[in-house]
């Protein structure tokens, strides 16, 4: 969700899975929205992103294709219109799942950080600035990890962003702490619970130190679980995970409340 056409409206984009398109929807003041177009993605489009890649003040989409393992970027245009498509490769099977979007060596670019969840890794690839990106970087997080979620911040106060991913195949979190430049430590690795695959992640001051917390759909379990950040890159478990069914998504406000979508998602 942003405002693609600049009209103080929030606007929408929404991969179609079946149709193999993403479809932007321009809100209006009464809170109804119009379809505006639809384009053309590679296969079964997952998840969508949006950032100006190419530094021209104008929005641009991500779009995870998972049977062609990569990425899709359609750059904005004049009049809340797309052209232009670039294809990063994550490679063969890897089945993109995620996206975050955040500057991580510091160079005023976006770069795009992708769960890549049949090959069990976290992708980086920095951008130029020019709708541009180097090749991806990997970083595993473990065998049948199956990585669903990602997000950034910065969890050891060191002003360098961090990674964390939610592993729906091992019942975990882990956490990658950057190094500034797109690199990143080996994982550390926090239990969710013993069948409770993780489906979502997202991070907030949940308890009002200044600290970044995160929240995690234990998409089995019918439950949220939340750590809380001591500020050096470790976290505490909350010891009574609320109760939620069949919880898939999680989205956290700027007044530190929890909304949650829940979903029945029978195909992961």
């Amino acid at each position: 969700m942003d405002d693609f056409n600049n009209d103080r409206q929030i606007d929408i984009v929404v991969a179609n899975t079946g149709a193999n398109n993403v479809a932007v929807l321009l809100g209006h003041k009464d809170g109804s929205f119009t379809i505006e177009a639809t384009y053309r993605t590679g296969l079964d489009p997952y998840y969508v992103a949006v950032g100006d890649f190419n530094r021209d003040s104008r929005l641009d989409i991500t779009v995870a294709n998972e049977d062609n393992g990569n990425i899709g970027a359609i750059f904005g245009y004049v009049n809340c219109t797309f052209r232009n498509h670039a294809t990063l490769r994550t490679g063969d099977r890897s089945r993109p799942s995620s996206f975050a979007i955040a500057d991580l060596n510091h160079d005023q670019q976006k770069n795009i950080i992708v769960t890549n969840s049949e090959s069990n890794s976290v992708g980086v690839f920095l951008g130029y600035g020019n709708g541009s990106f180097a090749n991806q970087l990997t970083f595993s997080s473990g065998s049948y990890s199956y990585p669903k979620s990602v997000v950034v911040g910065d969890f050891n106060h060191d002003t360098q962003l961090d990674i964390v991913v939610a592993n729906f195949g091992r019942n975990a979190i882990s956490l990658f702490l950057g190094f500034g430049n797109g690199s990143f430590a080996c994982q550390v690795t926090y239990s969710t619970g013993s069948y409770s695959y993780p489906r979502h992640v997202a991070i907030c001051d949940f308890n009002n130190d200044l600290l970044l917390d995160i929240v995690v759909a234990n998409y089995y379990r019918n439950n949220i679980g939340i750590l809380l950040g001591q500020g050096n890159g470790t976290f505490l478990e909350t010891p009574h995970p609320h109760s939620i069914h069949l919880v898939h998504e999680i989205f956290v406000s700027q007044n530190r409340i929890c909304h949650l979508i829940e979903v029945y998602h029978p195909m992961l």
